[in-house]
């Protein structure tokens, strides 16, 4: 007889088990499906470990940099396989602590490969080597099955990664080598940082973007400023251009670029790095069979996470972007709270916050300037640069710029978006202030403390009223 639970989440990335958790919390009896790791792709793969290996990168640089803060440093290098180690470790010790909270809140953790075989019921394919004493294959059941599979690098036809020559994400992680000179296709998040990361640490690096604008998802003011310094780090952009294909040697590959005007040119480089963007993983679920709804490969919800089949939920990559590791936590809370019965509210995704941990950092939430235009706003835009604040300068970061969009009727805040220094730990102020529905007069009322880099946001503020006062 199969095991039955009240809710069966498969997939234990970020979505999968905070839902797990909440579920757990909320008195039902829950279980994981999990195939591999626990965490997903973003504490395994991506998130966690990029930043990892970043923040490597980021003492690096700063280290040769040293006597600009009045210091000396001599022969300064790195051990590429202890900077992998490192990121690793941290991985692994946050992978360990996400089986510690399942097992805290009496979830359990099912170790294989889910196929939904009807509604509410599952046969788990057992997992090669499952912890000991988990449980595995077999057959089990649920009123509530929530789908949390996650995504995997896309791959171009002609270009798909051989894990030598080209990379994804996966071997861009784990490299055995430095490689003297790098391209990387596409310049979205995972691109950017992966460029960022290679570059800092002495790869020559060029970057090709399909789109006219490299960080096509950003505000056009914000990824120029980034553009430029990405550049002035001997960053090579080819922005307008495409990769067409390549020619594999022993240790090297020549990539075949084209711009839109048809210029054609061949780049030589140790390596390359595929990174243009995530496919969802919707195969092998038994989803067509169940007659679920797709649309351009990812499940279709109603934004509180309920497909078109009675039972049936999806959350995360699986059900469409912005594809980030806090937008899937969030779906899976309001989804195991809409099955609670509680009251809950669809998912707003103008108030997620897109973050890129790249030199410098980028973040933003909410529409772009282009956007709100489009939209047939009337704004008001403020702007304030890091050379204007004095934390900045101390810092030794003064270049950067905070830009702020708000309805010029209402005084909403529309937009936020910014680049430069800790850039990622400042936009989750103007994340609540737009969930608060704050005004701009609330926010110049607000008393930002000094000296701090947040100091700019209250100006960026100001400026969009005519009232910045340092500059």
């Amino acid at each position: 007889m199969a095991d039955t639970y009240d809710i069966i989440v498969i997939g234990g990335g970020p979505g999968g088990y905070v839902a797990a958790i909440r579920a757990a919390q909320l008195g039902f009896k829950t279980a994981v499906v999990e195939k591999s790791h626990l965490g997903g792709i973003c504490l395994n793969w991506g998130c966690i470990p990029t930043k990892a290996l970043l923040r490597s990168a980021e003492i690096y640089h700063y280290m040769e940099h040293a006597k600009d803060y009045g210091l000396s440093a001599e022969k300064i290098g790195f051990d590429l396989d202890a900077v992998v180690k490192r990121s690793r470790g941290v991985s692994a010790q946050l992978s360990t602590g996400v089986g510690f909270l399942l097992s805290k809140n009496k979830v359990d953790v099912i170790w294989g490969k889910a196929l939904i075989t009807a509604p509410g019921k599952i046969k788990v394919e057992a997992a090669e080597n499952p912890p000991k004493g988990a449980k595995g294959g077999g057959a089990y059941g649920a009123k509530h099955i929530i789908v949390a599979t996650g995504a995997r690098p896309r791959a171009l036809p002609g270009l798909e990664p051989d894990k030598k020559l080209i990379w994804t994400y996966f071997e861009a992680l784990k490299p055995d080598r430095m490689p003297k000179s790098l391209l990387v296709m596409g310049s979205g998040a995972i691109g950017i940082e992966f460029a960022s990361f290679y570059r800092t640490l002495g790869a020559e690096v060029t970057v090709v973007e399909v789109l006219p604008q490299i960080l096509p998802v950003e505000d056009e003011e914000i990824a120029a400023h980034a553009r430029k310094r990405f550049e002035k780090q001997g960053m090579k952009i080819l922005s307008g251009a495409k990769v067409t294909g390549v020619t594999k040697k022993a240790d090297s590959l020549v990539v075949h670029v084209e711009d839109a005007k048809g210029a054609k040119q061949d780049i030589e480089v140790e390596r390359m790095i595929s990174a243009v963007g995530v496919v969802g993983n919707v195969e092998g679920l038994g989803l067509e069979a169940l007659g679920v709804k797709m649309e351009r490969g990812i499940i279709a919800t109603d934004g509180y996470g309920r497909t078109n089949v009675a039972g049936l939920y999806a959350i995360g990559d699986i059900a469409g972007a912005p594809m980030l590791a806090h937008k899937a936590e969030h779906e899976g809370v309001i989804c195991v709270e809409t099955i609670k019965g509680l009251h809950t509210h669809p998912m707003d995704k103008l108030k997620i916050p897109g973050c890129t941990y790249c030199t410098p950092q980028i973040a933003s939430v909410g529409l772009t300037e282009k956007k709100a235009k489009e939209a047939g706003r009337e704004i008001k835009v403020g702007r304030f640069p890091y050379i204007g604040n004095g934390k900045a300068i101390a810092l030794g970061e003064p270049d950067g710029l905070i830009k702020t969009i708000f309805d010029a009727k209402t005084g909403e805040l529309l937009g936020a978006h910014m680049v430069g220094a800790e850039v990622t730990e400042l936009i989750q102020g103007f994340v609540v202030a737009m969930n608060l529905e704050t005004t701009e007069e609330e926010l110049i009322h607000t008393v930002f403390p000094h000296p701090t880099l947040s100091e700019m946001m209250h100006e960026s503020v100001m400026s969009a009223y005519g009232r910045a006062i340092h500059i």
